[in-house]
């Protein structure tokens, strides 16, 4: 869909500043249409004298008029009302013809967007008359605030100029409203903001009363009126019950200064979303815990093993439990770093980068010198997925060194490239080292290493992994290339989905 700000650009000459206003609008309105029970379009003339839509909202308290959006199109019926509250700067109230889709008749009232002194946009306010029945209390009230947003609009007061809070998440409408007069007194209370007060043990009449002599919080009112802009805060009412209030000051002019007239604050009871919200902190916090506890624990397995690995004299046996010492060491680094991440997965780079250095410290010596590097950015993965992919990246690395550098060597140097795209995680492990041979099938192969890395790919991975020589293209693109047309190295390829089937 274009945007407000596109086809304002498009169709007429409003500058960046006139824009921005009616984007403030835009951000704002929805508790307008709330107020008012009815459709509000928002009319902009174009270069050539017609009234586009740019922007639309529909009412959370009332049925829609019109069930289609509108934006983008042109006014019919009701562009002579919009032109003629343009020109006069007057709000105008008419019957037009229905839109496509719309009521057999509407009522429209066209509220000038007043910004410096000038008309830059005209706000249509759209409704069905329902002959024959008279307004109860909450629309008699909600209608008088509207009607106090409308001068406010047409003075160029609302929207609020600057920086105000974030209205996305605030209440609305339908949660709870109590309306102040200029000296903070409750003039009206809807009937949800009253069962909202009872549930924080205010059971006395509040209108006629200020909101300190009631007992409740009157900060995000003080705020507003003194600021002259609206306030979001959250708070706790008493011991059980949070709230969350947004109060927005109704401003007018005494000798052509602006005054506060009075406020409309809206109440939430989110007592309930906040219990949950500190749930999933612990619940998180908690994991986070264990996954610490766990990392601990077999960070004491592993110096135990290398304790009884001293007593060994037997080279297979020393060697064997060396192999599990490294595999564990490399179970607690997942551990270590799901512990300081925040839900329940976590981005791999920030794993493989210290496995690379675990790989440095226990696969390379003096005399077969290996360089390690990563490139790419795998993304996030899943904490289950975590463990058994590190296991295989390590040992992939124990292969790459073991196989391509002998003791002896002059050693060289193993890349890994990491990608991530439609929803699969790609690893690539490059080395110059001496290189497979042609005819190598990883199926066939009997090795305890690659054996754990083809049983985790296949079956808790659900993923794909290929070994063969690599070409000097391979290389070259790896950063390992020394010019020669001789092809040596290795190229292991592994596929995983990030994402459960």
């Amino acid at each position: 869909m274009t945007s407000l700000a596109d086809l304002s650009r498009q169709h007429s000459s409003l500058d960046d500043d006139d824009i921005d206003h009616l984007q403030r609008l835009g951000a704002e309105w929805a508790f307008l249409a709330d107020l008012c029970f009815a459709d509000l379009l928002l009319y902009v003339r174009s270069n050539d004298g017609k009234w586009v839509v740019v922007d639309q909202v529909r009412p959370a308290t009332n049925q829609t008029m019109y069930v289609a959006d509108y934006i983008g199109t042109w006014a019919t019926s009701g562009a002579s009302l919009l032109e003629q509250a343009a020109v006069t700067g007057d709000s105008l109230e008419g019957e037009i013809a229905a839109r496509a889709g719309g009521r057999a008749s509407t009522r429209l009232m066209a509220i000038p967007v007043r910004r410096e002194g000038r008309v830059v946009a005209v706000l249509s306010k759209e409704w069905k008359v329902q002959d024959g029945r008279s307004l109860g209390e909450l629309e008699q009230a909600y209608s008088l605030i509207f009607d106090k947003f409308v001068l406010m609009i047409n003075a160029g007061t609302f929207p609020f100029a600057g920086r105000v809070a974030d209205s996305s998440a605030a209440p609305r409408i339908g949660d709870g409203v109590l309306m102040l007069d200029a000296n903070g007194t409750v003039t009206y209370v809807s009937p949800n903001a009253n069962s909202a007060l009872h549930r924080v043990g205010i059971h006395a009449n509040p209108v006629g009363m200020r909101l300190a002599e009631l007992g409740f919080h009157d900060g995000p009112a003080r705020q507003a009126f003194e600021r002259m802009e609206p306030v979001v805060e959250e708070f706790e009412q008493g011991a059980d019950v949070t709230l969350l209030s947004r109060c927005v000051p109704l401003i007018g002019h005494v000798d052509g200064k602006p005054v506060v007239d009075g406020g409309l604050m809206l109440v939430r009871d989110v007592t309930e979303i906040r219990k949950r919200d500190r749930l999933l902190l612990s619940k998180d916090a908690t994991i986070r815990e264990i996954h610490h506890r766990v990392k601990n624990n077999l960070q004491t397995i592993s110096s135990l093993l290398r304790l009884q690995a001293r007593r060994l004299t037997n080279p297979e046996a020393k060697a064997a439990v060396s192999e599990s010492v490294r595999r564990i060491r490399t179970i607690a680094l997942v551990h270590e770093s799901l512990s300081r991440e925040p839900g329940e997965d976590i981005a791999f780079i920030e794993i493989v980068r210290p496995l690379l250095r675990l790989a440095e410290e226990g696969l390379q010596s003096p005399d077969r010198p290996v360089r390690f590097s990563v490139s790419g950015d795998g993304g996030r993965i899943a904490a289950d997925t975590a463990t058994p992919l590190s296991v295989v990246l390590t040992e992939l690395l124990q292969n790459a060194v073991e196989h391509g550098f002998p003791e002896g060597s002059s050693g060289g140097a193993v890349t890994v490239l990491l990608t991530q795209r439609l929803q699969q995680l790609h690893i690539k492990v490059t080395d110059n080292g001496r290189g497979v041979d042609p005819g190598f099938d990883l199926d066939s192969s009997t090795g305890l290493g690659l054996s754990i890395v083809r049983t985790l790919v296949t079956t808790e991975l659900n993923g794909t992994i290929s070994i063969r020589p690599a070409v000097s293209d391979d290389l070259d693109a790896a950063g390992l290339g020394d010019g020669s047309s001789h092809n040596h190295g290795t190229v292991i390829e592994l596929s995983v989905p990030t994402v459960d089937d």
